[in-house]
C-alpha cells in the first residue's frame, strides 16, 4: 500500500500536501481501493469557502459513491478539471494526477490535527 510520508492524512482517508498557504487534496490508495473503480468526481464547491469537516464533493464509484470531507478550513482555490474527462486517474495515481482541489487554508493551527503516514498506517492496519 502506498502511503507517502511526506504527505498528511485525514480519519476519512484522504491526503494533504501543504506549500505554504495553499492545501492540495485527494483521496488515499487506500480509500480507492476501496471504492473501486471511480467514474466521476464532482466538485461543486469551487470558489467557496468551507469549515474543516464539510462536505467539497463526491466521488462515484461503479458500486458506491462517497462524500468527500474538506480536511481542513479554507475556500477552495482550484478544481482538477483533468477528473472530468480521467477519473480513473485517482484510481492510477492517486497522489499524483488523481489529486482533487487545492483549497487556500484560513487556520493553519488545524494543520496540527492531520494524521502523519505511520499515525494512517496504524488507522487502517498496514
Amino acid at each position: 500500500m502506498n502511503i507517502p510520508s511526506n504527505l498528511k492524512y485525514t480519519k476519512d482517508h484522504e491526503w494533504v500536501s501543504l506549500d505554504g498557504e495553499i492545501a492540495t487534496i485527494g483521496i488515499t490508495d487506500f480509500a480507492q481501493k476501496e471504492l473501486g473503480d471511480i467514474v466521476y468526481v464532482e466538485v461543486e464547491t469551487l470558489d467557496q469557502t468551507l469549515d474543516k469537516d464539510e462536505v467539497f464533493g463526491t466521488v462515484e464509484a461503479v458500486k458506491t459513491v462517497s462524500d468527500l470531507f474538506l480536511p481542513l478550513t479554507g475556500e477552495i482555490i482550484e478544481f482538477n478539471e483533468d477528473l472530468e474527462s480521467e477519473p480513473e486517474s485517482v484510481n492510477t495515481d492517486p497522489y499524483g494526477a488523481g489529486w482533487m482541489i487545492k483549497v487556500k487554508i484560513s487556520n493553519p493551527a488545524e494543520v496540527e490535527g492531520l494524521l502523519s503516514s505511520d499515525d494512517y498506517k496504524a488507522l487502517i492496519g498496514a
